[in-house]
């Protein structure tokens, strides 16, 4: 390697090095703010604070509305786990059936499943909030978790499908001549052979679930059933003070379930996305 194609190498990496910090900014200053008192979180904007305090974090635990904070992360894990396994186990057995199986319209339901992709989620929201009034599931988890169940989500549905698309179909024959039916073949062959897309499915699941905040709010009503992001809500009062120090530390903790569900997935993560989208 000659001096210029040395001397562009490091200033590739540089720049990609300062890129990533100026990313990285905001998550170090809302760690560093979460240890700051009130009256320095805005007027201290150095990373390393002038003084430490775990004020914020007892405060923050403590939560409102005699609501622990621990109560908003159990909710949210409950949530998370239901919409996980719903989505997982509704959405495979769809891609399955588009991927695998023979039957009357096929390519006319999967282009019905498309155009779902397609639809904004705001033209559904009134329907269904009037469906699932009329079912007396408004403030319940069942319109956040019950969907689930029904393989509402085309865009994992169509993951999967290119996942599955891409497996040998001579697994499925050898499967049929040693005596398993379609369902053996799908629990057997294409579930262990699809795991990467499986979990790929799971942690855009859980984090998306765990982020939401709109839908949570349109169907939640009691605190005692609140998740993470209305609980942080609960921190910020227009009418009255803000909590900003709890609410900082409650953002810090927030994110520790979704970083160790990526990092301890993240193989699996990046091979489901790879192959998910080399397939064809």
């Amino acid at each position: 390697m000659n001096v210029y194609s040395r001397r562009t190498a490091w200033l590739v990496h540089a720049f990609i090095l300062a890129l990533g910090l100026l990313m990285l900014y905001p998550i170090l200053w809302l760690i560093s703010s979460s240890f700051k008192p009130d009256s320095l979180i805005f007027s201290d904007l150095r990373l390393w604070p002038a003084e430490v305090t775990l004020d914020n974090y007892v405060t923050g635990w403590s939560g409102l509305s005699k609501v622990t904070f621990g109560r908003y992360l159990l909710n949210s894990i409950v949530l998370c786990l239901l919409t996980v396994v719903g989505n997982v186990a509704s959405c495979s057995m769809a891609a399955y059936a588009f991927g695998r199986l023979n039957f009357s319209l096929k390519k006319v339901w999967f282009a019905l499943m498309m155009v779902t992709i397609m639809l904004p989620h705001h033209v559904t929201i009134i329907p269904q909030y009037i469906l699932f009034h009329k079912l007396d599931w408004i403030d319940t988890l069942g319109p956040l978790t019950l969907p689930k169940l029904l393989a509402t989500d085309a865009f994992f549905i169509f993951l999967m499908i290119q996942f599955i698309r891409g497996l040998p179909r001579e697994l499925d024959e050898s499967a049929t001549i040693d005596g398993c039916g379609p369902i053996q073949i799908y629990w057997r062959m294409i579930l262990p052979l699809a795991l990467p897309a499986l979990i790929t499915t799971a942690i855009f699941t859980f984090i998306w679930t765990w982020d939401d905040f709109f839908s949570q709010l349109l169907y939640l009503n009691s605190p005692g059933k609140y998740t993470v992001p209305l609980g942080l809500r609960l921190f910020l009062d227009s009418s009255s003070q803000s909590n900003w120090g709890p609410m900082l530390a409650m953002s810090v903790v927030s994110l520790v379930p979704s970083l160790i569900i990526f990092f301890s997935l993240q193989k699996y993560f990046v091979e489901g996305i790879s192959t998910t989208g080399i397939k064809g």
